[in-house]
């Protein structure tokens, strides 16, 4: 019995005795004679288990003897007894009933509970190992056969329990595991030799009883948790968790934890404790410095048996305990006293940068570093940001200084972090320090007090008028400098300034329609810049509003217009004008006719719309087709008004019913009459004669040139007897010459020697060149023949034309050649042969012709 997980509760079937809840039996009173053995029923249940474990136990006392008290006997020793004595019988259960009278009530006899069969896990048999033996009270009457069915038994997995059909014995047929299956639910059957029931099945439930056969488990191998640092003993860290396979319910299953190690051991060994039972690992020391120790390893053992080292089995994971940082480290700048220098008007110019100090975890909000002005800067000319990187506050300029105001700077500067000081952290004396910042003189360009700067004027002022002085001042009051100006913008080239004192007058007529006036205003840039070093410019724009007078005419708008021949109620022209000038020198507008030509006003009239607009009318019923050109007179309302004298061209055209020119009507008005139109047909009629005839002289030339003979033989013509071939060497037979004896002689220097290029190796005699005929810049086709056959006779007559009249040079083909001497060859003539056809070959055959001829030099 384990009280703190079993509730024992027991039956004795005799009053003279009595079982109590832990299991021990005691004598209520002395028993002289018994004539039969006592009998207790013994039930335990789980408190979290809702089974029943019930057995049966007797207890056999000697009949005249008066035994000592009973001894008190643990549970578990009194089932191991029970078990291993011999196999306890169940009976089918069956109801005895009993009636006190024929109409009275009949009471039914409780049979005994069928106690579950408890058989122990990883067993080493012998097996078949005999559990218990089923038996029917009806065996002695008839024959009996036994059977089991269920899970276990002739289902999945099926095998592990028998049944001796005649006696009734049953076994467990191998080993059993608790962790695959707990339990098995089997049924018992009894039937006759012909298979009739004789009972009614009864359920055996088979426990597998739990054995310390599996080690804890722990989930990981490698916990990882954190705590801040600074935390107060008992807070706690993290959990580790270790689950065993065996029964919870029983010690088997029950896990303990404990802390093996601890590494670092600083600031002492023990930092962290564990609970035993739940896992959860909490601080039992203050003293955690993350700056000192930023990571402790716990080796955690979790051992089952209840934590009992010497028969429970253990198992260990690692524990990882991160120390998280606090702001518990305030940044401390490195120097008390900063200083720097600027040049005026810079800005975005990184003055100095304040370095600092912090022992918190880098790149953190307990570390990333803020900094403050708190003083010595009113108007803002200087922010501090903070380099991401190395934590370093960059104090720029933001807001140009001038070095004429103020000339140096005395800040007071504040780092803080990010993130709010840790409770009871004070901040640090160093987080203040003073800056002083120089301010340097530059050359600055010169200002125009107002830029731009506007003045008005009333357009057309003549050139030469002055109209305004553009000045600029020079902001550097300790330098006396000069100041010079130019012009750097004026797209009319109207204005010029003057040089030394920025006077700008006028060039050119002021124009307020001009192109380069918008919205009445016209814009110019100057330039003004000193004499300092290096030389500083500045710019202004002059703005001049230029106000408008009368100084266009209106202008009458349509230019052209059409009309029907004939007056009718739509036949209308609207007009108008335009004015380039402004209000109130522009409509409304006066429209009227001239009073010359007289026929002006005879057919036509003009009445007034609105003040823009009038409408010009026929004034007689009928005006014949044609083009009109009307002129219509059109004033202002300037002050004094202006007038101009338009011309509208009016087609006046024959009408259709809906009142619009017809196609004929719009070619008589176009003013072509039927006269007009046939001098057009005439004119086009002559450029084709003309174009016929050149074509016609064309042809005919062509045809005579063809016809005229060639001033060479047609058999000296080799114009078409040009032939071109794709040859580009001999066949496959003529690649097996042996190219190496195509070489220079040695004892030719004279031809080794000559300029790169050169190809003939003849000598050119040293006498004075032939004349040739020269021709006419413009010769007559006639002479051509003529020009070539003299220029023929000279290139014969020439002996300084190549090929030249003397010793030719061949290359040389080596010495030793296969070849025999052509002095052996004999010729076949037996006689004297006639070389005087030689003669005839002309002048460059006349040597050979003397040589075998026998002319006058012989």
């Amino acid at each position: 019995h384990t009280p703190t997980s079993r509730e024992v509760g027991f039956v004795s079937s005799d009053p003279n005795f009595s079982v109590r809840p832990d299991g021990s039996v005691y004598t209520e009173q002395e028993v002289a004679n018994l004539s039969e053995p006592v009998q207790f029923m013994v039930t335990a249940r789980g408190l979290h288990d809702p089974r029943i474990w019930e057995t049966t136990v007797k207890l056999a006392l000697a009949g005249h003897l008066h035994p000592p008290p009973l001894s008190k006997i643990g549970f578990e020793e009194m089932l191991s007894r029970v078990w291993e004595s011999q196999p306890r019988v169940i009976k089918f259960s069956r109801r005895h009933q009993r009636a006190s009278s024929a109409n009275s009530l009949r009471r039914q006899k409780r049979d005994w509970v069928i106690p579950p069969i408890n058989v122990p896990e990883n067993s080493r048999g012998p097996f078949p190992h005999m559990l218990v033996r089923i038996r029917s009270d009806q065996d002695k009457d008839v024959g009996i056969r036994y059977s089991i069915t269920g899970a276990g038994a002739d289902q999945p997995p099926s095998g592990i329990y028998n049944i001796d059909p005649i006696s009734g014995n049953m076994f467990v047929t191998q080993p059993l595991d608790r962790e695959e299956r707990a339990s098995f639910h089997l049924r018992a059957h009894a039937v006759d030799m012909n298979g009739n029931q004789v009972e009614n099945p009864i359920d055996l439930y088979i426990y597998v009883i739990d054995m310390n056969d599996n080690r804890p488990e722990f989930q990981n191998q490698v916990y990882n948790g954190s705590v801040p640092e600074g935390s107060k003993p008992g807070s706690s860290v993290m959990q580790v968790t270790a689950t065993d396979s065996d029964d919870s319910t029983t010690a088997n299953g029950m896990v303990r934890y404990r802390i093996l190690s601890q590494t670092p051991h600083s600031p002492i060994p023990n930092m962290f404790t564990i609970n035993s039972e739940t896992g959860d690992i909490v601080t039992v020391a203050a003293g955690l410095d993350r700056e000192k120790v930023s990571q402790y390893t716990i080796i955690v053992q979790a051992t089952d048996m209840e934590g009992n080292l010497n028969f429970g089995l253990s198992n260990t994971a690692t524990a990882l305990i991160s120390i998280t940082d606090i702001n518990d480290n305030p940044p401390e700048l490195t120097v008390r006293t900063f200083a720097g220098e600027v040049p005026e008007n810079k800005v975005n110019v990184v003055v100095t940068n304040l370095t600092v100090v912090d022992r918190d975890q880098p790149h953190s909000p307990n570390w990333n570093a803020v900094y403050r002005i708190v003083s010595g800067d009113p108007s803002g000319h200087f922010t501090i940001r903070t380099n991401p990187i190395t934590n370093e506050g960059m104090l720029t300029v933001v807001k140009p200084v001038d070095f004429e105001m103020n000339r140096a700077f005395m800040l007071t500067v504040v780092v803080s972090n990010q993130a709010h000081l840790a409770s009871g952290i004070q901040s640090s004396l160093q987080s203040t320090a003073g800056v002083t910042i120089s301010v340097q003189d530059v050359n600055e360009p010169p200002v125009f007090p107002v830029s731009p700067k506007m003045i008005r004027f009333e357009e057309g002022v003549p050139a030469g008028t002055t109209l305004t002085v553009f000045a600029a001042q020079d902001p550097d009051h300790f330098i006396h400098q000069i100041v010079r100006y130019s012009k750097l913008s004026d797209p009319a080239n109207w204005l010029k300034i003057n040089r030394t004192n920025g006077q700008i007058t006028t060039m050119a007529l002021l124009d307020r329609e001009s192109m380069y006036v918008k919205n009445n205003m016209y814009e110019a840039t100057f330039l003004a810049y000193d004499n300092g070093s290096p030389q500083a410019s500045g710019t202004g724009t002059l703005q001049i509003y230029l106000i408008d007078v009368n100084d266009n005419a209106p202008v009458l708008i349509p230019k052209e217009a059409q009309i029907c021949e004939r007056a009718r109620p739509n036949s209308r022209i609207n007009i108008t004008a335009s004015d380039a000038d402004a209000e109130p020198n522009v409509g409304p507008f006066v429209f009227e006719l001239p009073s010359f030509p007289a026929s002006i006003r005879r057919n036509w009239t003009i009445s007034r719309l609105s003040g823009d607009y009038a409408q010009l009318r026929l004034r007689i019923p009928y005006l014949e087709a044609g083009v009109y050109e009307i002129p219509v007179i059109v004033s202002d309302s300037g002050n004094p008004p202006l007038s101009n004298r338009s011309l509208i061209r009016i087609k006046v055209c024959p009408c259709d019913n809906n009142g619009d020119c017809s196609a004929t009507g719009a070619v008589a008005a176009a003013g072509l009459g039927t006269g007009a139109i046939i001098a057009i047909l005439i004119c086009i009629i002559i450029l084709l004669s003309m174009v016929l005839l050149f074509v016609v002289w064309m042809k005919r030339r062509e045809k005579e040139r063809q016809a005229k003979p060639l001033l060479i033989d047609p058999e000296d013509d080799v114009r078409d007897n040009i032939l071109k071939y794709d040859e580009e060497g001999g066949g496959e037979e003529d690649q097996d010459y042996d190219l190496s004896q195509l070489q220079q002689p040695e004892s030719l220097e004279h031809i080794i020697n000559k300029p790169t290029g050169v190809r003939r190796v003849d000598e050119r005699p040293v006498i004075a060149e032939s004349q040739y005929p020269v021709r006419p810049s413009v010769p007559h086709p006639g002479d051509i023949g003529d020009f070539i056959n003299d220029g023929l006779r000279a290139a014969d007559n020439d002996p300084t034309a190549p090929p030249y009249d003397s010793l030719l040079v061949f290359d040389y083909e080596g010495s030793g050649s296969t070849a025999g001497s052509v002095s052996s060859l004999n010729s076949t003539s037996s006689g004297d042969q006639d070389y005087d056809y030689l003669n005839d070959w002309g002048p460059r055959f006349k040597k050979l012709a003397d040589l075998y001829g026998g002319g006058d030099d012989d």
